[in-house]
């Protein structure tokens, strides 16, 4: 009986499905089953977390990895297949796709590196998805345990960061999109503890007639203090010119305010970011990273998968 492949060996058998036409991962995990001869125990066979099969966790992160080298790309929810870059790769017919073949590829390395920068947020272990981290095996012996955790604690939130961003632009069509978006963020902002953290203070304004705002926050009871919020859905790898920023912040004058956050799932230019830093009035600029970071720390668009307790000697105990 043939043992269950880890997700580095998943990863050729995941790109040849993905080349020979759109796939789920679903698709891939009844295809590599036939090819493989795994047996129904082995398909049924789940993480400790009991939320999801071992196989079916393991082509994600083969899939995730991937897409991370830009060798397939999301059709539309849960839909992918092969890029020109994919299928270059299936024409050189290697014997195996792993980590260290990706490595080839730029866009890889600059992920991973990412992924292993100090996380500027509290973790919250309760709102990571349950995986298989590749960072963890990927350390020098020398690090001891807890930093093994803490880099695969910090891959596996790069990968739930990008899946959000993933999520939010197969929403079809762009209008619809966009809409939600600017909804998202006013949850976000009340979740945050704006508004009082009450709805009933935060409105949706996008549409004619919203005089250059999505929404607005109230800051007390009466409504006197408010902050005015700009949403662009833009692509991931777009950036935020000043000449943007500067039309939000003449809206906030329209309004009688000075207090306004731009938020954005693409990127803020160096010269958008001097121009806020040059003005009185107080508007926080929130670009895709500073986003997600947000959406895990607070809990929108996410849900526990898994809860783990370490423990540590109490010394107390033993002085008593």
């Amino acid at each position: 009986m043939a043992e269950l492949p880890d997700y580095q060996a998943l990863m050729l058998p995941v790109l040849k499905a993905a080349g020979d036409a759109e796939t789920t991962a679903s698709a891939v995990v009844e295809r590599v089953a036939r090819e493989l001869g795994l047996t129904e125990e082995q398909l049924q066979e789940f993480l400790p977390s009991g939320k999801q099969t071992i196989i079916t966790n393991r082509v994600h992160w083969a899939k995730f990895y991937l897409g991370k080298a830009g060798l397939i790309e999301l059709v539309s929810r849960g839909v992918f297949r092969a890029t020109e870059r994919g299928k270059a790769v299936l024409h050189e017919r290697p014997p195996r796709i792993d980590n260290a073949y990706l490595s080839q590829f730029q866009d890889f390395n600059d992920f991973i590196a990412a992924s292993r920068r100090p996380s500027k947020s509290t973790r919250v272990a309760t709102l990571v998805p349950v995986a298989v981290p590749a960072a963890a095996s990927a350390l020098p012996e020398e690090t001891s345990p807890d930093e093994r955790i803490d880099s695969a604690l910090d891959e596996i939130e790069a990968g739930l960061r990008d899946d959000l961003l993933d999520r939010l632009f197969s929403i079809q069509p762009q209008s619809a999109r966009a809409v939600f978006f600017e909804k998202l963020v006013i949850r976000l902002l009340v979740a945050m503890g704006y508004g009082r953290g009450l709805g009933q203070s935060a409105m949706h304004l996008g549409g004619r007639g919203d005089g250059g705002v999505d929404g607005v926050v109230h800051l007390d009871a009466l409504g006197i203090d408010r902050v005015y919020i700009q949403a662009k859905c833009y692509d991931r790898d777009s950036t935020i010119a000043p000449s943007q920023v500067r039309e939000f912040a003449g809206s906030l004058d329209d309004k009688k305010t000075n207090k306004g956050v731009f938020i954005t799932t693409a990127r803020f230019s160096r010269a958008a970011e001097e121009f806020v830093g040059g003005i009185q009035k107080q508007i926080v600029l929130i670009d895709r990273d500073e986003l997600t970071r947000l959406m895990i720390m607070f809990g929108i668009g996410v849900r526990p998968a898994r809860v783990i307790e370490i423990k540590k000697l109490d010394e107390d105990f033993f002085e008593e």
